[in-house]
């Protein structure tokens, strides 16, 4: 049997179920995806396509999960939807941000029968909807002067750097990205690591992602930082820039993200 051939959501949701580099653009392009989803309108069910107006009253079909609790599920397109059920059933399109507000409280699960699938609780439903990305760092703002001690970790940590690195390649406005350790014990009992990235323009965006990625990496209870890197700046700035080599330069970005078929750069 010829295998069913991915649109760009699929392909998207299967690189990111085994790299977390992968995991914000699918945040980004499920956010701007039409869905589909098993349910009825309140309108006279018939053959065809029948257009929803606003406030129109719908019923979507819930099934329970092995432990017994409710979850909605959801399809990034037609042909999945049809292998994953076994009788003709009725089915919408809807926007997934549209799918997202009206079903807010509820667990999601898109594409449960299928070698690829993704689970979404409440929390972050909510995150996506206000952030767009799964979960939000905490920010933190250093109010006044303070010594901290930097170096370089003992065990480096290879996995985290390789998947970083990989995002940052497919962000054409990150320019270099750094790695240390920092321990502030006005905070911390113990070291832990920090990432600076240096990006043109609005970073918010990429060290959210970078954000994201490293909380999916590193060890249970470990933070991971973030912060800007501005060159001419004191503090860490100057640090990464004068008293470390960058794991991360855009010149290196581009011939990876030709290397894995990203496109141009």
């Amino acid at each position: 049997m010829q295998a069913q051939e991915e649109n760009p959501l699929e392909e998207l949701l299967r690189l990111a179920a085994d790299e977390p580099a992968h995991r914000p653009a699918f945040c980004d392009a499920l956010l701007e995806a039409q869905v589909f989803l098993l349910g009825t309108t309140g309108q006279v069910e018939g053959e065809g396509q029948v257009n929803l107006e606003a406030g129109s009253e719908v019923q979507i079909q819930h099934w329970e999960r092995t432990d017994g609790s409710p979850v909605i599920p959801f399809f990034t397109s037609l042909a999945v939807l049809q292998q994953s059920i076994d009788e003709e059933q009725t089915y919408m399109e809807l926007p997934v941000r549209s799918l997202f507000e009206m079903t807010l409280g509820a667990t999601l699960m898109l594409n449960p029968k299928s070698d690829y699938g993704k689970e979404f609780v409440p929390a972050e439903v909510e995150q996506l909807l206000n952030h767009g990305v799964s979960r939000m760092p905490e920010q933190r703002v250093v109010e006044k002067e303070t010594q901290v001690l930097l170096g370089q970790p003992a065990e480096y940590p290879s996995k985290l750097v390789d998947s970083l690195t990989q995002l940052f390649a497919l962000n054409s406005n990150v320019q270099r990205a750094y790695l240390a350790l920092m321990h502030d014990p006005s905070v911390d009992e113990k070291a832990h690591l920090i990432i600076g990235v240096e990006a043109d323009g609005d970073a918010e965006k990429v060290i959210n992602a970078a954000g994201n990625v490293a909380g999916d990496l590193a060890a249970e209870g470990e933070p991971v930082d973030l912060c800007r890197v501005t060159p001419g700046e004191e503090g860490l700035s100057e640090y990464f820039i004068n008293e470390t080599t960058p794991f991360y330069e855009k010149k290196w970005g581009a011939k990876l993200k030709s290397f894995l078929g990203f496109g141009r750069a």
